[in-house]
């Protein structure tokens, strides 16, 4: 647009226009804990995500996890979003010793220079100076924050992603969306059942445990944190009788039919209402022998240390968690997890 002044043209300005980003709501740690449901879109709402990224994605959100001292009750990765909720507890004062533990998660001890580095913080720390008290609160930054969390979480996997699908730019749309959750009662519940409910919700599923990607398939599959996320929700209770109230929670929330979404069979509600939530053996070994077969080695001990020997060999990874035994009649079943994804 222009404008004429004593013979001379003008551009007139356009008016400047600020985005404000609006504050997140949150509780500080010190004053209570929090439930969080956060959920983040990749960028354009892509397909980015096969069933590797998954895999990847859900190993290091229990990393970061662990890292910032925070507690995933459940999560669900599909392949173009995520939903999670994390429980940010009371603070607590970090030791050092614990510090230097959760910086460590992110180091490769097969390398000199990762080594090199967690030995120099410890002298630091050892010396107790300004540097040091410097390093600890650039670390306790990140302890009990649930915006260090998601970044720390996605962030990692956008390096990994890039790196390995040779790509550059953005992997997410936009700033991560947050809910505040009252963190004990119906809500917390009912906000967890709604996360491991996506995938029946698309149509990939129709009973949430099916969906390998998701807290309530890995809690079943065994895995100690995913058990201890939904545990929380009913502190009273052991895992046997967490798992029923669950199920009965997710297939009840799962039958309501919405519309343009997928919803679990009537019957299927009914047919657990009747057992009560509760899974046979049978249901749960082959449950967990499906999810661990994944990404992993299946066999008898010999044959697990005889493959992953061999892998080793091949790729040189970073020292793995031991095989995990798995009963099945009178045979015993080892499993290696995680020889996929270690090097993410």
């Amino acid at each position: 647009m222009f404008g004429v002044k004593e013979g001379v043209v003008e551009v007139a300005r356009r008016p400047r226009i600020r985005f404000v980003r609006e504050a997140r709501i949150k509780i500080d740690p010190k004053s209570g804990e929090a439930v969080y449901h956060c959920v983040s879109k990749a960028v354009a709402a892509e397909w980015l995500f096969d069933d590797v990224a998954k895999e990847v994605f859900g190993r290091q959100l229990w990393r970061a996890a662990d890292f910032c001292g925070l507690q995933v009750i459940t999560y669900v990765i599909l392949s173009n979003h995520f939903h999670v909720t994390v429980r940010v507890p009371l603070f607590t004062p970090v030791p050092d010793t614990e510090l230097l533990r959760r910086y460590a998660l992110y180091c490769d001890p097969s390398k000199k220079d990762d080594r090199a580095r967690l030995s120099t913080i410890r002298v630091l720390l050892a010396s107790n100076g300004p540097k040091a008290e410097e390093w600890r609160r650039g670390q306790l930054a990140q302890m009990g924050d649930i915006s260090a969390f998601m970044k720390k979480w996605k962030q990692r996997f956008s390096q990994w992603f890039n790196r390995t699908h040779r790509r550059i730019g953005t992997l997410w749309a936009s700033r991560f969306t947050s809910t505040l959750i009252q963190p004990t009662g119906f809500a917390a519940e009912t906000v967890s059942a709604y996360v491991d409910l996506n995938p029946v919700r698309a149509g990939i599923v129709t009973d949430p445990k099916d969906y390998r990607y998701c807290g309530y398939a890995e809690a079943l599959a065994g895995q100690a944190k995913a058990r201890a996320g939904l545990g929380s929700l009913y502190p009273s209770l052991r895992w046997p009788e967490v798992q029923q109230r669950y199920r009965l929670v997710l297939f009840a929330i799962g039958a309501d039919v919405r519309d343009g979404k997928a919803s679990i069979p009537l019957e299927d509600y009914r047919r657990v209402r009747r057992e009560k939530g509760r899974l046979d053996d049978s249901e749960l070994l082959l449950h967990r022998i499906r999810h661990f077969v994944h990404g992993g080695i299946l066999g008898s001990r010999a044959f697990v240390q005889e493959q992953l020997a061999a892998f080793e060999r091949r790729t040189r990874p970073r020292p793995r968690t031991r095989p995990r035994l798995l009963p099945l009649g009178d045979q015993e079943l080892f499993v290696m997890r995680n020889v996929r994804d270690r090097a993410a």
